[in-house]
């Protein structure tokens, strides 16, 4: 063991050597490898290797879990959260009226009776991590069939979280695979719900460039909000919202640098990446780019289309719709981004390479001889292909973002209360509360009648829902005239009225045979996939097992899963179009955007924030080496979907900015990540103070940051 160590840690120093940095990684905390940890110290991380986790005052206590979505970090004593404006979009937007609109205006609490409580937001502090699988196979594990163990696994987490509550009531346990189910690894969290809104930028700041440069470099997008994080007064520990709670005063967190940075300037985020895949198949990554990605692509393009064009018409549309628009489009735009990079590089081609030399180890050692089969892998995703497809298709027709009619029609079928009285049949009951206030009837018209037209044009046959065929019999193919009699005629759409399920008026009701029709074709669907899911899973559970053990003198990452991980890499830029990127960008590049709003209204800004960026003077938040306040810079840290609001620090463990978005090039990092041309994009720590300062004039934020003006 010491030889394979000396031989990893030579083969690190030797990429150092050459200028090759061993930046690509989403590493867990408590098991770092020594020869990783020796790496960041060579690249300029300057703290002993037990503040990373294992002390009390260890970095990683100060970044958090925000909502189950996002990432944070706690930077005050009393409790103060930073996280990406668009983590924080649909508290903001909750709390948003067309009197009161924060999501346009934004927001600013002078107090802490003026913070705002948000319902079912909560943040979680990774408590420990450990590998538990070897318990798991001695409790039985191994003898499991694949597609038993998922369930399996969520029983053991029960009891062992019934254990772990009887010791400390405010922890919770999680029990996740790692390494596509080759490792499970337990962990433990302490969750705070009472969170609460402090200060927003407005819209035009925290958006700014909207999907014209979503994942694109140059930005200057002010993408952060902050929160608050509630305790019970007597323990400082987790508590339901209560007027009575108090500020959280976490035992650590992150100190803020006002000191800037500079090319090369070691990089470390810690966050919560959602899921990556880069341990797949050729023929999965196939797969996600003609069945997922290119469906996502096509259908969000249609959705986002009627959307925006009702939002514009109508400032109380937009408020409803704005948090729906901006989860769809970012994701159509990384769909297209993504199938661009992996044909661009030719990443199905290198996974085939790959394969075959990992093919031809195999052979020669015998490893998961007759268990590992490529050949059984390529057919098992081939027969899969158009159901998947389908499903794809069916998820962004009526699943995602559905419009008001699909989403009744679902749920009426899928546990509802039932009310009225057990011993009478007929009189019982559900009913569907007013909410219309989150929903507008023309734009979920139109969205519904188009995105149906959509799925009838681009899925085979066999997956169209039943209603499909009334509506070419009955309506003469004229889907809007069908939905026009979901809306006006269905007892679903009908607020606060008892809908009685047990009569015959119910059974015959269209929206409710819409809704069976739904999940009978869903359930078509998922038949088809069924047969082939678990085999698919098992194929690249060994397959990933032979890369780890072919190549086990180097280290291996684990594929994201959305449980704390730490990545480092350096500040520094790229080249754009043949010519160097810049690292980072300044408030004169944003001022320029803003005199183009009239050609794209998505760099719009209020006349204050002309003002601001205009500035000549802007004090203690100007860069020390070029006078100008930096708003966004690059870094080459290996991030995805759920680092969002992720803390970036520097060397000393001082926060430098928040993570917040990828470059172009870096769509494909899901399935492989690029070392020379995938940057991530953050927010500059001393933009986001010098807006708390200078247009929230929150004095009593900075303050209590510790910031000296």
């Amino acid at each position: 063991m010491k030889r394979k160590a000396m031989l990893l840690f030579g083969a690190l120093m030797a990429l150092s050597v050459n200028n090759a940095k061993a930046d690509e990684g989403m590493w867990t905390l408590y098991n770092l490898p020594p020869a990783i940890y020796e790496q960041m110290k060579q690249e300029g991380f300057q703290l002993p290797m037990e503040q990373l986790y294992q002390s009390s005052n260890a970095v990683k206590n100060a970044v958090i879990n925000f909502g189950g979505y996002c990432s944070g970090v706690v930077v005050s004593p009393d409790g103060l959260v930073f996280t990406n404006h668009h983590c924080g979009f649909e508290s903001i937007r909750s709390h948003s009226t067309v009197e009161h609109d924060y999501m346009l205006n934004g927001f600013v609490a002078n107090s802490y009776e003026e913070e705002l409580p948000n319902k079912d937001l909560f943040v979680s502090f990774m408590v420990e991590q450990k590998d538990v699988t070897d318990e798991l196979r001695k409790l039985g594990m191994s003898s499991l069939a694949i597609g038993k163990v998922g369930e399996w696994v969520d029983s053991v987490e029960n009891a062992w979280q019934k254990d772990i509550r009887q010791k400390d009531s405010t922890l919770r346990v999680e029990i996740k695979p790692f390494y596509e189910g080759n490792k499970y690894y337990m962990t433990t969290y302490r969750d705070f719900t009472d969170v609460r809104l402090v200060f927003s930028v407005p819209k035009s700041m925290g958006k700014f460039g909207g999907e014209t440069d979503n994942w694109m470099w140059p930005r200057q997008t002010c993408d952060y909000s902050v929160f608050r994080i509630y305790a019970d007064p007597k323990t400082n520990g987790p508590a339901a919202y209560s007027k009575d709670n108090v500020p959280y005063h976490p035992a650590s967190w992150a100190p803020v640098s006002m000191d800037g940075y500079k090319p090369g300037d070691f990089a470390m985020i810690m966050g919560y990446p959602g899921s990556t895949s880069r341990y797949l198949s050729s023929y999965g990554i196939k797969e996600r780019r003609d069945a997922m990605n290119a469906v996502m692509a096509q259908a969000r393009a249609v959705k986002q289309e009627i959307m925006l064009r009702h939002m514009r018409a109508d400032e109380a549309v937009r408020i409803k719709y704005d948090s729906k628009y901006a989860h769809s489009s970012n994701y159509w735009k990384n769909s297209i981004g993504m199938n661009k990079c992996i044909d661009s590089i030719g990443l199905i081609r290198q996974k085939q390479e790959f394969e075959a030399k990992l093919q031809q180890w195999q052979q020669e050692s015998g490893y998961l001889k007759g268990l590992l089969d490529f050949g059984k892998l390529e057919k098992l995703y081939a027969n899969r292909f158009s159901a998947l497809r389908a499903l794809y298709y069916w998820n962004e027709t009526w699943g995602r973002e559905p419009d008001q009619m699909s989403l009744r029609a679902k749920r009426i079928h899928n546990g509802m209360e039932v009310k009225g009285p057990d011993n009478k049949k007929q009189k019982q009951y559900v009913e569907f509360k007013d909410n219309r206030n989150e929903w507008d009837e023309a734009t979920d018209r139109e969205l519904l009648a188009a995105m149906m037209k959509n799925y009838s044009e681009h899925v085979e046959k066999q997956y169209h829902p039943a209603f499909f065929t009334t509506i070419e019999e009955k309506y003469k193919g004229d889907f809007t005239a069908y939905v026009n009699d979901l809306y006006d005629k269905s007892l679903l759409m009908k607020d606060n009225t008892p809908i009685y399920i047990n009569k015959k008026s119910y059974a015959k009701d269209l929206g409710v045979l819409f809704g069976q029709d739904l999940i009978e074709t869903m359930g078509a669907i998922r038949a088809d996939l069924s047969g082939s899911a678990d085999q698919i899973e098992e194929q690249e559970k060994w397959l990933c097992a032979a890369k780890l053990r072919m190549e086990q003198d180097l280290p291996n990452y684990s594929d994201a899963n959305f449980t704390l991980r730490m990545t480092y890499g350096q500040v520094g830029e790229y080249t754009l179009g043949g010519k160097p990127s810049g690292y980072y960008t300044d408030a004169r590049s944003l001022w320029e955007k803003m005199q183009r709003a009239n050609d794209n209204f998505e760099y719009f800004a209020e006349p204050v924030m002309h003002e601001l960026l205009s500035a000549k003077d802007f004090g203690a938040y100007a860069d020390k080496e070029t006078g100008t306040l930096q708003l966004c810079f690059l870094s080459n840290n290996d991030i995805t979907g759920g680092n969002s609001g992720s803390p970036i620090f520097n060397g000393k463990g001082e926060l430098l900015g928040l993570a917040f978005d990828g470059n172009w090039d870096s769509l494909s990092s899901d399935i492989f990540f690029d070392k020379q041309l995938a940057r991530t994009i953050n927010v500059d720590v001393r933009y986001m103070l010098y807006m708390m300062d200078r247009w929230g004039h929150a004095d009593r934020l900075l303050k209590e940051i510790g910031i000296k003006k």
